[in-house]
């Protein structure tokens, strides 16, 4: 089978397997929060929320009405550089085929119009983020991104001056201003630094570790660890109905800036955090990464 064929293939099933099932290390968040939730209310959404995700993965259907619009990581690796146009350009076709075969809600509309394409494809739809990377492997995330989490997102140029107190008043701000709005328990993805473009881009790849990974870097993780606790003493709690657990999980990504800049953005997830990941190798050998085979 050529590469270009079995990278389709992976895709479709990435794709399937990410609205339908989720990831390990966010399953077992939620059923640590089910636990550990104290008030009444906040304990049953985590279970419905729970029962929910359990007759999605027997179903093999959509977790969420909203199945998110296509966004895709591709890292590409050195011997595969030739079909990387090619790769890129077969995710609309695997965008248009598990819409139909999944299937997944059509959301991608043109801006001004709002005509529905009825396919998830459109204009710079599916995104496709790519790196080049030196192993001898090609790896795609997908990450169909639902909207009422995305419309939460937020950006700001801070000055330098604001510090780390800055980064924790935007993210807390932000999500009290979310509310219950993006389903939580939510995940936050944080992006420091770069440029304004870029600290959204990192905020959004934050959300592509799993939660139960810190930052390599101390002094980024501990900023994680604190920013979860402030957003879980809001008492926002599951689905905005109050509770110790509005956040599952806060994920940092940072860019050196310029010494006049201090860009921050943040990036909302809902607790149905559709990730799924898979490498293909040149002997044509796949590693599921997020959902095992």
């Amino acid at each position: 089978m050529k590469i270009q064929d079995k990278f389709k293939q992976i895709a479709f099933e990435l794709l399937r397997s990410a609205v339908t099932k989720l990831p390990k290390d966010v399953e077992e968040a939620l059923e640590k929060a089910f636990k550990n939730e104290v008030t009444e209310t906040g304990k049953m959404q985590l279970k419905a929320i729970l029962e929910n995700i359990k007759l999605a993965e027997e179903g093999v259907t959509p977790m969420c009405q909203d199945t998110g619009i296509m966004i895709f990581f591709l890292k590409v690796g050195k011997k595969f550089l030739g079909e990387a146009p090619e790769l890129v350009d077969s995710l609309a076709e695997v965008s248009r085929r598990a819409t139909k075969e999944i299937p997944l809600r059509p959301n991608a509309v043109h801006p001004i119009t709002r005509k529905n394409s009825g396919d998830n494809t459109g204009v710079n739809i599916p995104y496709v983020d790519v790196q080049f990377i030196p192993e001898d492997y090609v790896e795609l995330t997908v990450f169909p991104k639902g909207g009422g989490s995305e419309n939460m997102s937020a950006m700001t140029m801070l000055t330098p001056d604001k510090g780390l107190l800055g980064i924790k008043k935007l993210v807390v701000d932000t999500v009290i201003n979310a509310g219950g709005k993006p389903c939580p328990p939510i995940i936050v993805g944080l992006g420091i630094g770069g440029s304004s473009d870029l600290a959204l881009k990192l905020a959004k790849k934050a959300l592509l570790r799993p939660i139960n990974k810190r930052h390599s870097e101390p002094e980024i993780a501990k900023l994680e660890d604190e920013l979860l606790e402030a957003v879980n003493n809001t008492g926002i709690g599951p689905m905005g109905l109050g509770g110790k657990h509005t956040a599952l999980g806060v994920n940092a990504e940072y860019a050196y800036c310029h010494t006049a800049s201090f860009p921050v953005a943040v990036n909302i997830q809902c607790w149905a955090a559709r990730r799924a990941t898979a490498r293909i190798y040149e002997d044509g050998r796949v590693e599921h990464l997020t959902h095992g085979r």
